[in-house]
């Protein structure tokens, strides 16, 4: 059986740390951190404190996001070392989901999940991309994927 992705990321630190790895440290402790908080959101809303795996899986597939968004954003102003940095961090974050989904495996993943849950019209979209967060977190991108279902349903 393989390590809850939060003990992965904690021994990955303690490695990083020992070896004196700057950039990775820094990211890991950022993964701890946004896990930690989503903890306490969780804790506030009533749900307890616990945060579930398809919820790290949510949280780093954002923290990648944010990241490709701000490499693109560093290399339109030329800031090519801070793009680096950005992409140096989405690899780091990559190694703790699970291997991306291709876009034919999404394509039929949003037929099978549209298919099984009857969804006939674009009102059934919400209930259609909870349906796949809920099952393939961390392992497709959310906003291609939701464009297929608007396609399909619409």
């Amino acid at each position: 059986m393989t390590l809850p992705v939060r003990e992965a990321i904690t021994g990955a630190l303690k490695e990083a740390t020992k070896a004196q790895q700057k950039r990775r440290m820094g990211t890991l402790r950022l993964m701890t951190a946004a896990i930690k908080d989503r903890g306490i959101q969780n804790r506030t809303a009533g749900k307890g404190d616990e945060v579930e795996e398809s919820e790290v899986m949510e949280i780093l597939a954002k923290m990648i996001k944010q990241r490709r968004e701000s490499a693109d954003t560093y290399e339109g102003a030329g800031r090519l070392e801070l793009a680096e940095q950005e992409r140096e961090e989405i690899v780091i974050i990559e190694e703790f989901l699970p291997k991306q989904m291709s876009e034919d495996d999404v394509a039929a993943a949003v037929s099978g999940v549209i298919a099984e849950l009857g969804a006939e019209g674009l009102k059934d979209m919400g209930r259609t991309m909870g349906a796949l967060k809920e099952r393939f977190a961390g392992q497709m991108d959310f906003g291609k994927a939701s464009a297929l279902v608007k396609a399909k349903l619409g």
